[in-house]
């Protein structure tokens, strides 16, 4: 069985979802989401592209709805003994099976908390849910409820984090060797890639962003590779990725010599960062973090090239997105604490001048101490 930690620990994360349902009046708990399987069970996949669903009990029974293509994979990687399978054929309607299975196992006539806030869980699969379910059972939003549990991270977990945060180091020195002018933006994102792949990582959750010249003002993937000019500027955004655990970082090379725009850039992010660490703290706010950001680039002039967020939650996440919650915006009440492991990244881009320059990196809050995952200078890379 290729569990990634002990059952014990599995066991902890359980109780923990089960006090929290008990305090919501929850009896029951229907997961779509692909990060609370795995989070609770070990169940890794990416079948959840499909209707399936986990259940967990307030009296502590589990039980897993998936197709059959999935069915060993949920044996080998998971912690979970009752596993169901709804069939493939024209027009089948999962969520009948699902009733079945609820039905099966008590859940006619009780609370169920369900995600609806998932990318398991399609429109057109939530509205046949709530059909079949309709006087079956009561349905109430819990979409945040495991997600608040996985924030705060464990001892265990918080190794690989930092496992992630060394593959992300391995990730830049690969793409620093590469970047050079005349240099394909291809054999640099391979080359980060690679790096993950060679120490042990895994598949990011989503796309390595890379983009030089014009398309360095991107903070997305795009489809398509160019060449480095003699003079140019090369946004990375990328993550180190161990067990599905994120550690994501950003940067802006800038190859030949860099343009007055980037001196003032790099300093307007490297205070802005300084300013955001000082906030990364128990008992802040994600709110007051990004107030520290925003401060410092307004003060710098550069109000209309900065993003209204300045980073995120990490933790073990599957496609399309890395990003989890909490976020850095604006007034977010949301309490930082000791465990918790965030993306800062200071991003600007200046569509008038042309100029783009990025700064990030990950951090585990600890209890007296901010603790970033890369021993990465943060000074200007020139190539």
């Amino acid at each position: 069985m290729a569990l990634h930690f002990d059952r014990a620990e599995y066991a902890r994360r359980i109780e923990a979802a089960i006090a929290q349902m008990e305090r919501e009046g929850l009896d029951g708990l229907l997961m779509f989401q692909q990060e609370s399987m795995y989070y609770l069970t070990g169940y890794d996949t990416f079948g959840f592209c499909f209707f399936q669903c986990l259940y967990l009990g307030a009296d502590g029974k589990l039980a897993l709805l998936t197709r059959s293509a999935d069915l060993r994979q949920a044996q080998h990687t998971s912690i979970i003994d009752d596993i169901r399978i709804w069939t493939d054929a024209a027009g089948a309607n999962p969520a009948t099976q699902l009733r079945d299975m609820l039905e099966s196992l008590g859940a006619r006539g009780k609370r169920l908390g369900v995600e609806n806030q998932s990318y398991g869980l399609t429109h057109a699969n939530g509205k046949q849910l709530d059909a079949v379910l309709e006087g079956f059972a009561k349905l109430s939003d819990a979409s945040e409820l495991v997600n608040m549990i996985r924030v705060v991270k464990s001892p265990a977990e918080l190794k690989y984090v930092r496992k992630a945060g060394e593959l992300g180091d391995a990730a830049l020195k690969a793409a620093v060797r590469k970047t050079k002018a005349g240099a394909d933006e291809g054999e640099i994102l391979a080359a980060q890639q690679g790096a993950v792949f060679a120490g042990g990582g895994d598949y990011p959750a989503n796309e390595f962003i890379i983009g030089s010249g014009k398309d360095a003002l991107l903070c997305r993937y795009k489809s398509g590779r160019r060449k480095l000019s003699k003079t140019d500027q090369l946004t990375l955004e990328w993550a180190g990725v161990y067990r599905h655990y994120h550690a994501a970082f950003m940067r802006t090379l800038i190859i030949g010599k860099p343009a007055k725009q980037h001196f003032a850039m790099d300093a307007a992010a490297r205070e802005a960062l300084a300013a955001v660490e000082e906030q990364l703290a128990p008992g802040r706010t994600a709110g007051e973090v990004f107030a520290a950001h925003a401060r410092v680039m307004d003060d710098h002039g550069m109000k209309d090239h900065r993003l209204n967020a300045c980073g995120y939650s990490l933790g073990a996440k599957f496609t399309p997105s890395w990003m989890d919650s909490p976020m850095f915006y604006k007034d977010n009440p949301t309490v930082i604490g000791p465990g918790m492991v965030f993306f800062a990244h200071m991003i600007l881009m200046n569509s008038e001048a042309g100029a783009a320059y990025c700064l990030g990196r990950t951090y585990i809050i600890g209890e007296k101490r901010l603790e970033p995952v890369s021993k990465a200078p943060l000074k200007m890379i020139i190539r």
